[in-house]
């Protein structure tokens, strides 16, 4: 099925899916990539998870990350001893640990993304006008493509 033209070439939905696929995963990549802080892309993620739901089991963190359990443990614990996450017990079950960001935890991850949101917006600066309209009108329908899984 042919959804679009771009320069008179048929666009299919499939093309146009893996090109953006591809695109998005490289801008996304090159932004981590330059992300600075000395934290590895996992540790940024598990970060950026527990930020996401305050505080965390380690076993869910394990589960929205895609790693195993023990994988997730050695996460945290070298977020935990560079002070960028703390560890409480569950008092009605002393086997489960909750993480949560500690303040460090919460500057240093405020202080990335706005690094990473500054590199973006010097690339962008350099866009001639027309295409910096261009991408500002997409960011909604970009944004609309984003679903909770």
């Amino acid at each position: 099925m042919t959804s679009m033209t771009t320069e008179g070439a048929p666009v299919s939905y499939g093309e146009a899916a893996a090109r953006l696929r591809v695109a998005v995963a490289r801008l996304a990549r090159q932004l981590r990539q330059s992300s600075p802080g000395g934290l590895s892309p996992s540790q940024w993620s598990a970060l950026v998870s527990i930020d996401d739901y305050t505080s965390l089991r380690i076993g869910d963190l394990a589960e929205r990350e895609g790693v195993s359990a023990p994988t997730a443990t050695r996460l945290v614990a070298s977020l935990e001893e560079v002070g960028l996450l703390a560890r409480t017990t569950d008092p009605a079950d002393r086997r489960t640990a909750y993480v949560s960001l500690t303040e460090a935890g919460k500057s240093k991850l405020t202080w990335a993304r706005e690094a990473a949101s500054a590199s973006l917006a010097d690339r962008i600066s350099s866009m001639p006008e027309g295409d910096y309209g261009r991408l500002v009108e997409l960011i909604p329908l970009l944004e609309s493509l984003l679903r909770t899984e």
